[in-house]
């Protein structure tokens, strides 16, 4: 009997609250009779899914939930309580989500990538802790397009996030220049692909493709400040990222850029527009 997993059983006793499927084991459990598939009999075998009930007891149920044991699904979130939240996974009885495995705090109505474990009262939980829970075995190659969701973020490694809500993948602390907030939805591309089949992502394009898109943002920030930046290249990764989203290495390649079409000058500290 695997909680949390679909699995095969035969029908070993007939009831008129349903019918007791077991397995090579001779464990049993209940399928209620509004369950039980019309005509099926005493031998037959049945196709359930195996999770506990309200008052703690291992049931059997022909539906199929959205998320079984040790897989990732996106949850919607029906309400919150003192315990955690609970979300709809296509089953009677909610799927708690406990405060501790939050990685933010979640609201009613809203939808959150979660993974299935059991819990140590051996119940079925979720978590938003999903990084061992994702796969490692993603069809995508080095410069493929690709659409992640936002799970974790990391000042030390960067961004964690996962693949069509399924594949591992990282966007290094150095690509990781923007607001990203848990839950976002973000197009990237695959810079590589790890020996242990995690990706490697950044949200930018190639160098030589980005440097015109940077240029010209670094152009309407200067603008915005009348024509003169407050600062110049030499000035504070934190400065940059607040106030271009940009990587230092970046900036410098745009404002290098900039001075030898001529579009600017530095001067006194200073970023002038020419």
């Amino acid at each position: 009997m695997r909680l949390g997993e679909r699995q095969t059983l035969k029908i070993d006793r007939i009831k008129d609250f349903g019918v007791y499927l077991t397995d090579d084991s001779k464990e049993s459990v209940l399928l209620p009779k509004k369950e039980v598939p019309a005509g099926a009999g005493k031998g037959d075998e049945v196709e359930v899914f195996l999770y506990k009930d309200s008052s703690d007891r291992l049931i059997a149920t022909t539906a199929a939930p959205l998320i079984t044991l040790h897989q990732t699904a996106l949850l919607k979130v029906k309400e919150t309580s003192k315990i955690g939240a609970f979300l709809d996974w296509g089953l009677p009885k909610d799927l708690l989500l406990p405060f501790h495995e939050q990685t933010r705090r979640v609201k009613a109505g809203e939808t959150v990538l979660a993974a299935l474990y059991i819990d140590k009262s051996d119940r079925l939980a979720a978590t938003m802790n999903v990084y061992p829970y994702l796969s490692c075995e993603s069809p995508y190659e080095k410069d493929a397009r690709v659409q992640a969701r936002i799970y974790e973020t990391s000042e030390n490694f960067g961004i964690f996030a996962a693949v069509d809500d399924r594949y591992s993948a990282l966007i290094p602390r150095q690509e990781a220049t923007g607001t990203f907030r848990i839950g976002d939805v973000v197009e990237a591309r695959v810079t590589s692909v790890r020996p242990d089949g995690r990706l490697n992502l950044s949200v930018r394009e190639k160098a030589y493709l980005q440097l015109d898109k940077d240029a010209q943002m670094i152009m309407k920030v200067i603008d915005e400040y009348e024509g003169v930046l407050p600062f110049d290249d030499k000035v504070s990764p934190e400065i940059i990222n607040r106030e271009f989203g940009l990587s230092k290495n970046a900036f410098k390649r745009a404002v290098g850029h900039l001075l030898k079409e001529g579009k600017i000058a530095l001067k006194d500290k200073r970023i002038y527009r020419t």
